[in-house]
Parts: structure tokens; sequence; C-alpha cells
């Protein structure tokens, strides 16, 4: 028995923005005053031409990455190649485990991995999605994670069903508002 969630970046008006800098950085390069000429790329190496497709790479690059959140009754574990290897959380070193409603903006400042405002370094979020529910985990050395879900519903459920198959003291069922 085990719950695994895939998650991803969208940044789709990332690609707009990068549009739209393009056209004006380009426009500026290439049809100014007669514009670069062939001669003064080659001496320069490329780079107007490196300065205008690296940033689509780069947004590529962190957009097609994905966060592998799996929980099952020796722990959770986690994954975001290439920023965070895999990690394994066992259930003797969580205090506490339920679902909460979070602001990303408020809370966070945003999207992505991302630590509590106001130097808060010990509370560290995982934040992929816009859905504003996420799984919150405090550990026993005061430090807290908070994974965002799109499944919420089906996480709330795997872990009652996980609390009572295993009797795991650290999940918590609570419907309250956290």
């Amino acid at each position: 028995m085990e719950f695994r969630e895939v998650q991803k970046l969208k940044l789709w008006w990332l690609y707009i923005l990068l549009g739209i800098e393009t056209i004006i950085t380009g426009s500026i390069l290439f049809l100014d005053k007669g514009g670069i000429t062939m001669h003064d790329l080659k001496a320069s190496y490329f780079a107007p031409i490196w300065a205008l497709v690296l940033p689509y790479v780069l947004v590529h690059f962190i957009t097609n990455n994905s966060l592998t959140l799996v929980i099952d009754q020796c722990g959770l574990s986690y994954r975001y190649w290439p920023f965070t290897r895999r990690r394994e959380i066992s259930w003797t070193k969580i205090t506490k485990i339920y679902l909460r409603k979070y602001d990303a903006f408020g809370e966070y400042g945003g999207w992505g991995i991302k630590y509590r405002l106001w130097f808060k370094f010990s509370d560290k979020a995982y934040i992929f999605n816009d859905n504003n529910v996420g799984l919150q985990l405090e550990l026993s050395n005061h430090k807290k994670l908070l994974f965002s879900t799109t499944k919420a519903d089906e996480l709330s459920l795997f872990l009652i069903n996980l609390k009572r198959q295993y009797n795991i003291g650290a999940i918590e069922t609570d419907v309250r508002e956290r």
C-alpha cells in the first residue's frame, strides 16, 4: 500500500514573457542601424544568440523536472531532481503529519522550493500548484516540511487507512481547519 504523486511546475506564462523579451532584444540587436553583422557575431562567439536562447533552455529545464512524493508504511520519501536528491523520512522522525490549507504567496512568497517568509529557515515548502492544500510534516528536530498536492481527497483517505492499518500515531486525521 503506497501513495505516489508526481508534480511539475507549470510556468507557461514565463514563455510569453521570454517571447516579448526576445522580440525586443532581437530587434535591437539585428535591426538597429543595420544590425550586427556575421563578422561581429563570430568575433563575439555568438554571445548575443546565446543570450537570447539560454533563458528558454533554463525555463524548459526547470519546468520539466518533477517532484515525486511517495508515502508508505515505512515513512515518506521525496525527490526533486536535480535540486534535491532522494530523501527518506521514517515515521519515527515525524511527530505530526496532516493536510492543511496554505497561502503560497502570503506564507512562502511563491512557488517552487521555498522557505517560510521572515527568515524562518526551519519551515520549508515544496509548492508546485495553486490548489492551496498541502501535506504538512512536523519533524522531531522541530523542522517543518510542506508538500503541495493535487490529490488532497485521495491523500486524506490514504492517511486514514494507513493510520488504521499500521496504527501510526503521527498521522492526524482531524478535519478542523489549520
